[in-house]
């Protein structure tokens, strides 16, 4: 089986670096622009399941984020800034202007949902509607943290350790630690995975690049990007479009948090939410139920 049949892969220079997308092969018609976001240890992938179900309501896009997938993976900055969500962001702005999407839906998954609340505070005018999944915002979760929240997110805190400490340690055996990650947080196990995707998560994320990659991601969000976040909220900066939040029942977001009630306080727009019966990795755990909910949410205007 084909992951994605209907599509066809392309690379883009932007932002100066090179951001590896998967997008349709047939013209985009009167059908609104999707772009679906994936989050850490993963790829594109991720939305295999769900972009059967959309690709005839939406003209899909689905990039790998710098430091992932097929994207290119820049050894970080001193401040890690060129891993900042702001710098995320934009590398997704400027793949969406090269496709002509002035303005587009927009979802994203785990740190792809952290890279679409900075795109959507940093260039509201290019989306018409966000959703946002497993998540709280950032700042709210770093200051929540306690000792269940730390024992449950520890790699929040390992990844955002000095070079090279974590890419050595993750290096040395980066297999059993990629199906830890995809294993855990509410997941139950590899399972929900398809074997294809998880030879490309495997393939994708077991490289020094690739580790280094994901531990500057972390580094830029303890560090660049909440000094990002606290300089929008002193500004009264918000996400000015509707907002939706998935998340899952058995995970961490729902044990520790209360993600409505935190992104009402980050939105002008309106913020509807909906706790899923998953895990963690919503989209491959309950891909139908994850369709039926964008579907509703951003219709067809």
């Amino acid at each position: 089986m084909t992951l994605f049949e209907g599509f066809e892969t392309r690379d883009f220079e932007v932002n100066g670096v090179r951001i590896h997308a998967r997008v349709p092969t047939s013209a985009r018609g009167n059908r609104p622009a999707l772009l679906l976001v994936h989050g850490f240890p993963q790829t594109h992938a991720l939305w295999q399941r769900v972009a059967r179900q959309l690709q005839h309501d939406y003209w899909l896009v689905l990039p790998d984020l710098r430091g992932y997938g097929d994207s290119a993976k820049p050894a970080g900055l001193p401040d890690h800034g060129n891993y900042s969500k702001r710098a995320m962001a934009q590398d997704l702005v400027d793949v969406m202007d090269q496709l002509a999407c002035p303005q587009f839906f927009l979802c994203g998954h785990d740190r792809g949902g952290r890279v679409a609340h900075r795109l959507a505070l940093d260039h509201a005018e290019k989306v018409a509607k966000l959703c946002v999944i497993d998540i709280a915002p950032t700042l709210d979760m770093y200051a929540a943290t306690n000792m269940e929240f730390a024992r449950a997110y520890y790699h929040w805190f390992h990844l955002i350790q000095p070079w090279p400490l974590p890419e050595k340690m993750i290096g040395a055996d980066a297999k059993t630690y990629l199906h830890a990650k995809l294993g855990g947080w509410g997941s139950q196990g590899l399972g929900y995975i398809e074997p294809q995707a998880l030879a490309e998560y495997e393939r994708c994320f077991c490289t020094p690049e690739a580790i280094h990659g994901a531990c500057e991601d972390y580094r830029a969000s303890a560090g660049i990007d909440l000094e990002h976040d606290r300089t929008s909220r002193a500004h009264g900066d918000r996400i000015a479009c509707d907002t939706l939040v998935l998340w899952g029942e058995r995970g961490v977001v729902n044990r520790l948090f209360k993600p409505v009630e935190l992104w009402q306080a980050q939105c002008a727009g309106n913020v509807s939410g909906q706790r899923l019966p998953a895990g963690h990795f919503i989209p491959e755990e309950l891909p139908s139920e994850t369709a039926a909910a964008l579907k509703t949410f951003f219709g067809r205007s």
